[in-house]
């Protein structure tokens, strides 16, 4: 084990499977001569060339296009968009070619591309670079969704999403870079569809996506003391499409209570969906109604004042939790 940053382990991740593979490729704007504009593909174009690290014109839609061109052709293209706010930009590319391109062609058509995107509110970015859209793409069929939220997760998740054969989303909070945590020596790969327990409890479900995990672990920790401490078990689901629905649907069998818990508007975000697939597998074991922790439905404020007004953080999932006993 060693102890390396978010953004490390990313990168590690890409050069690894570059190193595996020459069929791997990465593309996107800044990505080479930049690093990437938070640094994540720093190194990577001197050791493996313009050929593999490519830096492209300012449009999402030719990004993804390209990508996916050569994908279907044999190659495993990594594509970063640099805000998830960017993604409506290449939406036909995404939504009516990336997402149907095997399923219309019968299987037979295969497209092992990865799409990293920054997502979340990296502080005082505004409405147009702050977005959490990783629910957008939950609606589509034919999209994997990831939302790493640790740095062995970061690592295991994009290696194994660069080795599959289907197209990923892959949503790497910006928040999330400069964490640290332990990462094995070993290669590493992390299945989909496999939530982590991270803390075992009796009374509360807490279900947590990309950063608001470790909120959701502080406020924990901080509601199993005082004078009527409450245990909360707490789950990363790690990947939203596949979801991983025995793991959460037990978990909240359990313990009859549940807290979902995301930085994306309230209004539609992914929780809506993991409340809705609980309800209806788990509502006789619920002991009161499902409570969700996210942002106000309102765009993304300049004023870091009016953006920590805006954003879920610890002590609002403390109070969801408390008022499940009122």
């Amino acid at each position: 084990m060693r102890t390396i940053t978010y953004s490390d382990a990313i990168n590690e991740a890409l050069r690894e499977e570059m190193d595996r593979d020459p069929n791997v490729f990465i593309i996107g704007e800044d990505v080479g001569t930049m690093g990437g504009v938070f640094g994540v593909t720093s190194g990577l174009l001197s050791r493996f060339g313009a050929a593999r690290v490519i830096d492209t014109p300012i449009s999402e839609a030719g990004i993804i296009g390209a990508a996916l061109g050569a994908a279907m052709m044999g190659m495993r293209p990594v594509a970063e968009i640099m805000f998830g706010d960017f993604l409506g930009c290449a939406g036909d590319q995404l939504i009516n070619q990336v997402a149907k391109a095997r399923y219309m062609s019968g299987g037979k058509a295969r497209v092992p591309l990865t799409i990293r995107v920054a997502t979340g509110a990296p502080g005082a970015s505004a409405a147009q670079h702050s977005q959490s859209p990783e629910s957008w793409f939950m609606n589509i069929p034919g999209l994997k969704v990831v939302c790493p939220s640790t740095p062995a997760d970061a690592k295991g998740l994009l290696k194994t999403a660069i080795r599959g054969e289907d197209p990923v989303l892959y949503f790497e909070h910006k928040m999330l870079y400069a964490e640290k945590g332990a990462v094995p020596d070993e290669d590493l790969l992390t299945p989909f569809g496999c939530a982590g327990i991270l803390r075992k409890g009796s009374d509360v479900t807490i279900i947590a996506i990309g950063s608001m995990v470790k909120h959701a672990l502080s406020a924990a920790e901080k509601l199993s003391s005082g004078p009527a401490p409450i245990s909360c078990e707490v789950i990363d689901p790690r990947t939203l499409v596949p979801l991983d629905v025995p793991t959460l649907v037990e978990s909240a069998k359990k313990t009859g209570r549940v807290v979902i818990v995301h930085e994306a508007h309230k209004r539609s975000g992914p929780g809506a969906e993991i409340a809705a697939i609980i309800a209806e597998e788990a509502l006789d074991y619920l002991d009161s109604p499902i409570a969700r922790v996210a942002a106000r439905n309102v765009p993304l404020p300049y004023s870091p004042a009016l953006e920590q007004y805006v954003l879920p953080n610890e002590n609002d999932i403390v109070r969801a939790v408390k008022a499940l006993y009122r």
